[in-house]
């Protein structure tokens, strides 16, 4: 698509002429005009006509007025991204730059790029609610555990034994265990505020263990085991798995599918087998729903819902 006839050449004062020949007072006006939050085709085609402008008002006014359209401005520039046109890059870097303005928009533009990575992944859902956390204090809180880890490594080592190792550092050493006393609350749910306090749910702990597993070079996997979420090894023969609820503790496959008898489940191969990080992001929005609508918050509730939905819909777009 061609660009706006309205195209600022210079910003360096009155004087200088816009394309049309109109008055910098003027034109400045008319573009202003044009930069209104009206959701209309033509409105539509202005600002995607004025993405490429390299001036810096007009760019500054274009995501003025990308942020007032919000999430149907939002859309417009996926559209156009995907489209891969002309203005697909341009696109792109409004996207990059709302989203640095909006934690919200990022973590569903995160959504949408399918390359989810579990620990960027769970650091933006935290900024979705803790926007002003600092995502290095829990990189460098995850690299002290895993240099301690690896201090006490003995090789060669069988992962079950460097397991122990993280069971004695995670939740030994750093005190850390599942939350008893408050399980739903929705900070239980928060990676850093998991760190701060020691305490979490079985998925947020199974993500720290996981993270710290990472930096120490073990393959380990995420289960997403009913009411219990689980961390699984299944590099040395028969699969085990750990218990991070239950700090550390080691379960079989057997002890599992009893334990899927007690709550009256049915017995499922694919209950055992590790899960995607998309699916482990998509269980901790739920969780925040649930939580939410205990806590009487219906708001913030329907937020991780809306998340939720995001990744129902960003799955049948690639199926």
């Amino acid at each position: 698509m061609g660009r706006s006839p309205i195209t600022v050449r210079s910003t360096e004062g009155p004087g200088h002429a816009l394309e049309n020949g109109v008055a910098w007072g003027e034109g400045m006006a008319t573009l202003a005009r044009k930069m209104e939050p009206v959701s209309t085709p033509e409105r539509k085609a202005a600002l995607l006509g004025l993405l490429d402008d390299p001036t810096k008002a007009v760019r500054a006014a274009v995501l003025d007025a990308y942020k007032g359209l919000g999430d149907t401005g939002v859309q417009w520039l996926r559209e156009a991204v995907r489209d891969e046109g002309p203005m697909a890059d341009h696109a792109r870097r409004v996207l990059h730059e709302l989203r640095e303005d909006d934690p919200k928009a990022a973590f569903i533009e995160f959504i949408h790029s399918y390359r989810y990575e579990l620990e960027t992944g769970s650091i933006m859902l935290n900024r979705t609610w803790y926007p002003d956390l600092d995502p290095t204090f829990c990189c460098l809180f995850l690299d002290e555990m895993a240099s301690r880890c690896e201090q006490l490594f003995c090789e060669p080592s069988t992962d079950f034994e460097k397991c122990r190792i993280l069971n004695r550092v995670i939740f030994h050493e750093y005190g850390f265990s599942g939350d008893q006393d408050d399980f739903y609350h929705p900070d239980n749910s928060f990676l850093h505020r998991v760190i701060e306090r020691r305490r979490g749910l079985p998925i947020t702990l199974a993500i720290i263990y996981l993270l710290v597993a990472y930096r120490c070079g073990l393959a380990l996997e995420p289960v997403g085991f009913p009411g219990r979420f689980m961390v699984g090894c299944y590099t040395e023969g028969e699969p085990f798995y750990i218990d991070v609820f239950e700090s550390g503790v080691f379960r079989t496959a057997e002890e599992l599918e009893a334990m899927l008898e007690i709550h009256r489940l049915e017995s499922d191969p694919a209950i055992l087998a590790p899960i995607t990080v998309g699916e482990v992001l998509v269980r901790c929005c739920r969780n925040l729903v649930n939580q939410f609508t205990r806590a009487r918050d219906p708001e913030s509730a329907r937020l991780y819902a809306d998340f939720v939905h995001e990744f129902e819909n960003a799955y049948k777009r690639k199926a």
